[in-house]
């Protein structure tokens, strides 16, 4: 047992069967089910991540001053057209930065974005680290940029939407609305344009005045979804909601389409 340990804390880097392969060289014979269970009972994870290191979130809280995030938004034009908002998004204020927006994210037009926003940040600035997902957008010349700045690229692994939630939370807070979002939209000249071509828009299951409620039915029509948690359901029984003809959507349930 002794040498299980010593050797699973001196290589952190070495699997079970590896420290497996070493004992028996050893002439020790142990199983792989055996040393798993010998560095679980003392508090020893597998490898690589052996070493009392801290976890993500740990690090995001340690160095958000110096970490961006960065992602693509997509937008549905009047006329069918796809646009990809290009942002990044700094962690520890939650600042803000809209790169650009262009229908044909190219090679070109990624890295040449990049440059602008660098040359935005300035010479000697505090972000050591940019995270971003593995969309092929995402091209080599676009991290060279950052590479050249000093600040490095942290890639979000494979089917780690969490890694990310920073950007995510961010579009989140696009497309949803608030009633403060609601009052702006229908004081805003734009609410005569055709929006034959918008599916949907999410109200947040927050206190509305239901004179906003019935302006925004009228305007935008039956694509009104308000959601509520278990502890709004109160919603589903608030005639003002009812009169207004809110479609109330459980939170992690049914979506509008």
């Amino acid at each position: 047992m002794k040498l299980v340990l010593q050797l699973a804390r001196e290589n952190p880097r070495w699997g079970y069967l590896r420290i497996v392969g070493e004992c028996r060289t050893l002439h020790i014979q142990v199983s792989a089910t055996s040393v798993r269970t010998i560095l679980r009972r003392h508090g020893l994870g597998p490898a690589p991540r052996r070493t009392a290191g801290p976890s993500w979130s740990q690090f995001l809280r340690a160095q958000a001053q110096g970490v961006l995030a960065c992602d693509f938004l997509t937008v549905d034009t009047v006329t069918m057209a796809r646009l990809y908002v290009l942002f990044f998004i700094n962690l520890d204020r939650r600042h803000v930065w809209l790169a650009g927006v262009t229908a044909q994210p190219t090679t070109a037009w990624v890295t040449q974005q990049a440059r602008n926003f660098t040359y935005q940040l300035g010479e000697g600035g505090p972000y050591k680290f940019l995270i971003r997902d593995r969309d092929t957008k995402f091209v080599a010349g676009f991290d060279e940029v950052f590479a050249d700045e000093g600040i490095r690229i942290l890639r979000t692994p494979v089917q780690g939407p969490r890694a990310n939630a920073f950007a995510e939370r961010w579009v989140r807070t696009v497309r949803q609305a608030v009633p403060t979002h609601l009052v702006r939209l229908l004081k805003h000249p734009s609410t005569g344009v055709d929006l034959s071509s918008l599916k949907a828009v999410i109200h947040a299951a927050a206190p509305c005045p239901v004179e906003v409620k019935r302006a925004v039915l009228d305007w935008l029509g039956p694509i009104v979804h308000g959601y509520y948690s278990g502890s709004e359901g109160r919603w589903l029984q608030d005639p003002a909601m009812e009169a207004t003809g809110f479609r109330a959507v459980r939170r992690g349930g049914e979506r509008p389409e």
